[in-house]
This record gives C-alpha cells, structure tokens and sequence, in this order.
C-alpha cells in the first residue's frame, strides 16, 4: 500500500503537479486546489522550508532540485526561511472552501502561515 496520495497519475505527472503547486505556493504565499493535492503538496512545501532554514548549500541544491523557478529559490533562502527560523514546524495550512462547480471535488486553499 502506498504512503501517499497517487492523485490519478502516473509517477511523472504526479511529481511534475506536487513541483509546480509548491513553487506557485512560495511564490505566491497561497493556492487554491483540491484537498487531496493541497495535502500532498504541503509535505514537500513544508520540506523545501525546512531546506531553507537550514540556510547551507547543499539545501540550496536540493530545493533548486525541485522548485522550478530559480527566482523562487532565492527568495525562499532569502525571505521565507529567515521569516519562519524560530518556528519548529507547521509553515503551512489548509482551508477548506467547498466544492468545484464543475465536478463536486472538495477545494482548498493551502496559504503559508
């Protein structure tokens, strides 16, 4: 059994939808999308954060690794990790707004704390 959510995708449009949530959410400081997704791509956000703090090189690699955006990165190393350095977790939170119009899928808005 899988430990996580497989989205109904294959592995490389999974990874390529959970890569672009999260680098919209650094960027933009929120998203809306399905409750599913939103938990899924919190794991990685809430990982790229930590990355962050961290501050080092080799975490500045790692998340260059994943966030598609280099500008994103750097703001993230810059910003977001310094504003959330006393924090011991919990960078994220998910709102749940309804459903969609167009398929009754349960939406959220997943925003950094």
């Amino acid at each position: 059994m899988a430990s996580f959510r497989k989205l109904g995708k294959p592995a490389d449009q999974r990874r390529a939808l959970l890569r672009g949530l999260v680098t919209s959410l650094l960027r933009h400081g929120r998203i809306q999308t399905t409750v599913p997704r939103a938990k899924e791509a919190r794991v990685m956000a809430e990982h790229m954060i930590t990355l962050a703090k961290r501050g080092d090189l080799h975490a500045r690699r790692q998340a260059l690794a994943y966030v598609l955006d280099p500008a994103v990165v750097r703001d993230l190393f810059q910003t977001i990790g310094p504003r959330y350095q006393e924090r011991p977790g919990g960078y994220t939170r998910i709102l749940r707004v309804g459903v969609r119009q167009g398929d009754a899928a349960p939406m959220a808005i997943l925003e950094l704390v």
